[in-house]
């Protein structure tokens, strides 16, 4: 892993979150994406090195909805840049990790990903990004 890539937020309301967000980071929402894959849709903020993706849910059951009504809004994951995703998957199932995907898959932003259960890395949901060249 190379660095943190993005902090995730489970919102509920894009109208409402995206405007509190550019307040807060005084700069404007460079990207807004829907994810169909996981019925999401991802707003992204970058302030120097550090970027924030909003997410909400498209579906009144889909992951992001069911998130918010387990836990309420707030930090969905921490996602890590890594150099090869699939080498880096291979090496987090030999520690003992549990992934969510088998295989990379197609997610925001331009970027291959994959997930850690939350189970095994204490609560927190890891997501692992390689940037698509």
């Amino acid at each position: 892993m190379r660095k943190i890539e993005h902090i995730g937020i489970a919102v509920k309301d894009f109208t409402i979150s995206v405007p509190l967000f550019e307040k807060i980071l005084n700069t404007a929402c460079y990207k807004k994406e829907i994810v169909e894959s996981e019925n999401v849709n991802t707003a992204f903020f970058q302030k120097g090195e550090t970027k924030i993706e909003l997410l909400e849910s498209i579906e009144a059951d889909g992951v992001i909805s069911k998130f918010i009504e387990k836990k309420g809004e707030g930090i969905h994951h921490i996602a890590f840049d890594v150099e090869d995703i699939e080498a880096e998957m291979l090496r987090m199932k030999s520690e003992g990790f549990v992934l969510l995907n088998e295989k990379p898959k197609q997610g925001a932003d331009n970027k291959l990903v994959c997930f850690l259960h939350p189970k095994v890395t204490n609560g927190v949901l890891i997501e692992l990004c390689q940037e698509i060249k």
